[in-house]
């Protein structure tokens, strides 16, 4: 590496360092209260984490956690912890239309939304 290269990379690592002291880190958000509704749930308090800037997010509720994961805009792959381990819910979930915050699999009539 060239000087002007490793300054540059001591910089953007000193950069970083600081943000990371602050509080300001690229991670995750944080959880926000939110409303919750899955199918199998009903209506629930929960916190919801956006995990990623194409949309996904988890919901965590008293009785398990949901993940919807972005595959291409308006369609999603989603789970459900029940306490050990993630497991695949079935088929595409798709945006609502008539309220973005829900996210629905025609086939099995399942929804996930949060508020």
């Amino acid at each position: 590496m060239r000087i002007d290269q490793l300054r540059r990379v001591a910089a953007a690592g000193i950069v970083a360092a600081g943000l990371a002291g602050m509080g300001l880190s690229a991670g995750p958000a944080e959880a926000k209260p939110a409303r919750c509704y899955a199918t199998d749930d009903g209506y629930f308090p929960c916190e919801f984490r956006a995990t990623d800037r194409q949309g996904s997010f988890e919901i965590e509720g008293p009785a398990a956690t949901y993940i919807v994961n972005i595959d291409t805009p308006g369609f999603a792959y989603a789970f459900v912890n029940l306490g050990n381990r993630n497991i695949s819910l079935p088929g595409m979930f798709v945006r609502q239309r008539d309220d973005p915050a829900c996210w629905a699999n025609p086939e099995t009539n399942t929804k996930i939304c949060a508020w």
